[in-house]
C-alpha cells in the first residue's frame, strides 16, 4: 500500500525528499560527539571548593576541567564585549554579522567579527585559526547545532573552559588563578573585564608589551558595563585604577603530595574526573603544614630531613590534612616528592595496642595483669627494651604505656604471632606481603612495614569502635575499619553488619586508650592534667630499628592524629625518637582540633571478676586482696593468679617450717607473693616493698616446692657476640643467676672447670673462646642448672 502510494508522488518531491533528509541527517550528526578532546589540569579542591593544588595538563597548557558553573561577573562582562545577544539568538546573530560584513566592505579589511559565542566555541573544538568563507558557514551551521543540543549555560561554560587567556592559559578558571592568584568567584569588576578582552586578542597578556593596548580595552569594557548599566560610576571608576595582570602566578601548592595520590589514582580508576572535591579543610592544612615547617626548622640541625602528619575525623574517616612531606623543592636533599604517608616504613612499637587489646578481648590477660620483664632469647632473638633494663614484672597496662618491647615480645608469643599477622591483615594492614613466618615475633616491635595511611585508618576504627559501642552490643564490626578517605564523593564500602571482628571488642579497646591516655607527654605537655582545656589522648609512639623511623600516633573521639618524622633515604639519626621527635608535633597539632569529651565507658559485653590487687591477675583462693573490677567479658577465661601461694611459718611469724619440724597446730598459715627466680631478682631491685620468702626453721627439713635458682643469662642455644675493647682484647660475658634464698651460694663451672662463687648478688664475668660452650650452676643444696651457648668470632 505504502509502496503504491509512494509511486503516485511525482519524481522532483521524492528528489526533494531525499535532499532533505539528508541534509538533517547531516545537520543531526554535524556535531562530534565530544567537542573537546584536550587533556586538562588535574584539579584538587578542599571540602568547600577552595583551591589546594593543580597541576598542568599533558599538553603543556593550563586548562582546568569543564565547570558548569560560571560567574555572573564574566557572563556579564563577555557578553557585553563579544556577544550581547547571546540569550536571544540561535547560535548565529544575524544582526550582528551583517553590520560586521557591511564595515569590513566599506573599509576594504576586517575591522570587526560577527562570530558569536556559539560560534567561537566551534571554531575552539575545530582549532581553526585562519578560515575560508565554506568553513564559516559550516561553522555557523554546527553553531545552530550546538544550540539545539545544548543550553546556554552549559555553552557558556564551554566557552569559559576552552577560551585562550595567553601563553599557556587556557580557561577562565587557570587564568584567574595564574593571573591574580584568586578563584573567578573572587575577581573583581576590573580584574574580570581584564580576561573577557584576552581570548578576543591573547597576545595582550604579554606583561612587557601591548600594555596601553589592554587597558584601553579593559577601560572601554567597563565604559560599555556603565552605560548598561550593570556597573555603577564609582565602581567603573575604581576598577579602571586597578593594576593590569602580569607575570603569571604560581598556583597553590598545598597539598602536593595528595595531588600526586590523586592523580595515580585517576590513572587507574578511569571513572574518577580529573578535578575533585576533596574532604581537606584548607585552614587546617595550612596550620599543619606550618607546624611542620617550624618542627623542620630545629629537626634538620640533627640532620632529620623528613617528615608528614595525616589527620582524619573518626566517625566518617575522612582526611582533613595531608601533608605527605617536608616540601622545598629547591632543595634535592629533602626529596619532597616523596610521600611518606603512602611509603611502607616500620612502625616501631606502634602496633602495641592492638595487641594488647586483642589479649584483653581474648582473656589471655587482664588489664593489670603481671607480665614478665627479664632478659630473653627466644631462638636467636633477643629483645631489649629501649632503656636497656629490666623491671622483673610488670602490669600489663604499665607495659603498654611505658612500651616495653620485652612483655610485647613475650605476650605475642603466647597469643602467636601468625594469629597477629592475620589480625592485622584484616583490620586494613596492606604491606605485610610476605608471610608471616618472615616477620616472626619482631612484627610487634616494627619487623614488617607499613604505611601511616593504613595506620591511622586502623586506630581511627578502635575509636568507631568504642563510639559505636552502644548500637553494636560493644562488639567490633568490620564495616568500623575502613581505609581512609579523601574525596567528597567516594563512600566507605559498607560491610555487612554481621562481619564482627572476633579479636577485639569496645570494652578491650577502652582499656587499652586507657592506659596509652596515661603516658607521660613530653615537654610542656608533661603538666596538661593541670590546665581544664586539655584535652585527653590516647598516644602511642614508636621508634624503628636504627633509629630510622620515628612515629606518634593520638586518637580521641573525634580525630587520629599521626606523624612521622625522618628520612626518606633511610638514614638512621641519633635522637630520632618518637617522644622527641614525632610527639611535639602531634600535639601541637591536636592544639588546633577542637576539644571534645573522653570515650564513654564501656556499657555493653564487659564482665566483674574478682582480681587479685597485687599481681592483676584473676584472683585464685590464696590472694590476700580481692578486688572485683570491670574486664572485658571473656576475663572470666583468664589464668588464676599464679604467684600467691600458702607457705606454713613457725609461730614467731619469722621461719618457714614443714610437718617435719613444727607441729600443724603451732603453724601459722599465711599467703605469700612469690615470684620466679629471675623475675624476683630484678622486681626487688625497683619495688622495694616486695618481700622474698622467709628463710626456713635452722634445723627444719628442706622441703622447698619449685623453683629455688634461675639461671637468668645466657637462655639456651644463645649465640652471642663479645666485641672487642679498646686495647683489642676481648670483652667479657657478664653471666647473671637468681637465687631467692637469702645469703645462698652459687657456684660457676663453665665447660666442667670451676671460674668462681657468688653470693647473694649471682653475676660473674669470663672470657670464654669463640665456639661452644657448657655454663653450669649449682647451690648449696645441690641444685643445678645447665645452659649451652656458643661465642661468635665475629657479629653475625
Amino acid at each position: 500500500m505504502f509502496a503504491r502510494s509512494m509511486s503516485k508522488i511525482p519524481l522532483k518531491i521524492k528528489f526533494f525528499f531525499l535532499i532533505a533528509v539528508g541534509l538533517y541527517t547531516w545537520f543531526y550528526f554535524c556535531l562530534p560527539s565530544k567537542l573537546f578532546n584536550a587533556p586538562t589540569s588535574f584539579v584538587i579542591e578542599d571540602k568547600d571548593g577552595n583551591l589546594l593544588n593543580a597541576s598542568i595538563a599533558a599538553d603543556g597548557q593550563w586548562r582546568f576541567p569543564y565547570d558548569e558553573n560560571v560567574p555572573d561577573k564574566f557572563i556579564k562582562c563577555i557578553t557585553t564585549f563579544e556577544d550581547k545577544r547571546f540569550y536571544s539568538h540561535p547560535g548565529v546573530d544575524i544582526i550582528a554579522f551583517s553590520r560586521a560584513t557591511l564595515r569590513n566592505v566599506r573599509s576594504k579589511e576586517v575591522v570587526q567579527g560577527g562570530s558569536t559565542l556559539t560560534m567561537q566555541v566551534i571554531r575552539l573544538s575545530r582549532h581553526e585559526t585562519k578560515r575560508n568563507i565554506w568553513e564559516k558557514i559550516i561553522e555557523s551551521i554546527q553553531s545552530v547545532r550546538l544550540e539545539c543540543s545544548y543550553s546556554k549555560k552549559q555553552i557558556m561554560a564551554l566557552y569559559a573552559s576552552e577560551a585562550p587567556f595567553g601563553s599557556n592559559v587556557v580557561g577562565l578558571d587557570a587564568a584567574s588563578w595564574r593571573y591574580f592568584g584568586r578563584s573567578p568567584e573572587k575577581l573583581s569588576w576590573g580584574e574580570m573585564a581584564s580576561l573577557a578582552v584576552l581570548p578576543n586578542a591573547p597576545a595582550l597578556v604579554h606583561p612587557g608589551k601591548n600594555r596601553q593596548v589592554l587597558l584601553k580595552k579593559r577601560n572601554a569594557l567597563l565604559d560599555k558595563l556603565l552605560t548598561n548599566k550593570i556597573i555603577d560610576q564609582s565602581t567603573c571608576y575604581l576598577s579602571k585604577l586597578e593594576p593590569l595582570p602580569g607575570e603569571p602566578v604560581s598556583l597553590p601548592q598545598l597539598a602536593p603530595h595528595l595531588l600526586q595520590r590523586f592523580k595515580q589514582e585517576a590513572q587507574v580508576n578511569k571513572s574518577l574526573p580529573s578535578r575533585s572535591k576533596t574532604t581537606i579543610d584548607i585552614n587546617l592544612q595550612k596550620n599543619v603544614i606550618d607546624i611542620l615547617n617550624q618542627h623542620h626548622n630545629v629537626l634538620k640541625g640533627n640532620g632529620i630531613n623528613n617528615a608528614c602528619a595525616l589527620v582524619l575525623d573518626v566517625e566518617t574517616g575522612n582526611v582533613l590534612a595531608y601533608v605527605g612531606n617536608i616540601y622545598d623543592t629547591k632543595n634535592a636533599e629533602l626529596e619532597s616528592d616523596v610521600d611518606v604517608i603512602k611509603a611502607p616504613r616500620s612502625p616501631g612499637s606502634a602496633l602495641k595496642p592492638i595487641l594488647y587489646a586483642a589479649m584483653f578481648s581474648d582473656g589471655m590477660i587482664l588489664p593489670n595483669s603481671l607480665v614478665p620483664d627479664i632478659p630473653t632469647q627466644i631462638g636467636g632473638y633477643a629483645p631489649q627494651n629501649f632503656d636497656l633494663g629490666y623491671d622483673g614484672a610488670v602490669p600489663a597496662s604499665i607495659a603498654l604505656a611505658r612500651s616495653l618491647n620485652i612483655p610485647a615480645v613475650k605476650l605475642l608469643q603466647r597469643y602467636k604471632y601468625q594469629r597477629f599477622y592475620d589480625l592485622l591483615k584484616q583490620l586494613g594492614i596492606t604491606t605485610l606481603n610476605k608471610p608471616a613466618d618472615n616477620y616472626g615475633l619482631s612484627l610487634i616491635l616494627g619487623g614488617g612495614e607499613i604505611t601511616m595511611w593504613d595506620l591511622a585508618g586502623i586506630y581511627a576504627g578502635m575509636a568507631r569502635t568504642l563510639n559505636h559501642q552502644k548500637k553494636n552490643n560493644g562488639v567490633a564490626l568490620k564495616e568500623d575499619f575502613h581505609a581512609p578517605n579523601y574525596l567528597v564523593s567516594n563512600k566507605p564500602i559498607k560491610k555487612s553488619a554481621d562481619d564482627v571482628i572476633n579479636s577485639l571488642d569496645a570494652t578491650s579497646i577502652w582499656f587499652a586508650f586507657q592506659a596509652m591516655e596515661e603516658v607521660m607527654r613530653p615537654g610542656e605537655e608533661g603538666l596538661w592534667q593541670e590546665f581544664s582545656s586539655s584535652q585527653q589522648i590516647a598516644w602511642k609512639t614508636g621508634t624503628s630499628f636504627g633509629f630510622r623511623d620515628a612515629w606518634a600516633i593520638g586518637v580521641t573521639p573525634k580525630y587520629v592524629v599521626a606523624v612521622w618524622a625522618g628520612n626518606t633515604d633511610g638514614e638512621g639519626r641519633a635522637g630520632l625518637i618518637g617522644v622527641q621527635t614525632s610527639a611535639p608535633i602531634m600535639f601541637d597539632i591536636f592544639r588546633e582540633l577542637p576539644s571534645s569529651k573522653w570515650f564513654s565507658k564501656p556499657a555493653n559485653n564487659f564482665a566483674f571478676i574478682p582480681v587479685c590487687r597485687e599481681s592483676g591477675f584473676r584472683a585464685n583462693i590464696d590472694c590476700p586482696d580481692v578486688d572485683t573490677i570491670m574486664v572485658p567479658k571473656n576475663g572470666y577465661r583468664s589464668p588464676l593468679c599464679p604467684y600467691h601461694k600458702l607457705i606454713h611459718l613457725d609461730p614467731t611469724g619469722i621461719y618457714r617450717v614443714n610437718e617435719s619440724c613444727e607441729s600443724p597446730s603451732n603453724m601459722i598459715h599465711k599467703s605469700w607473693f612469690v615470684l620466679t627466680p629471675a623475675m624476683e631478682w630484678y622486681y626487688k631491685q625497683k619495688n622495694h616493698d616486695y618481700k622474698p620468702l622467709p628463710s626456713f626453721k635452722p634445723g627444719c627439713e628442706f622441703a622447698e616446692t619449685g623453683k629455688q635458682m634461675e639461671l637468668i643469662y645466657p637462655v639456651q642455644g644463645a649465640k652471642i657476640y663479645v666485641p672487642l675493647e679498646i686495647d683489642g682484647k676481648r670483652g667479657k660475658t657478664i653471666f647473671t643467676a637468681a637465687n631467692r634464698k637469702p645469703g645462698s651460694k652459687i657456684f660457676w663451672h663453665l665447660d666442667d672447670e670451676y671460674i668462681g662463687t657468688t653470693i647473694n648478688f649471682h653475676q660473674m664475668a669470663a672470657s670464654p673462646s669463640p665456639g661452644k660452650h657448657l655454663l653450669t650452676i649449682v647451690d648449696e643444696n645441690g641444685e643445678s642448672i645447665s645452659r649451652e651457648f656458643e661465642i661468635l668470632e665475629k657479629e653475625k
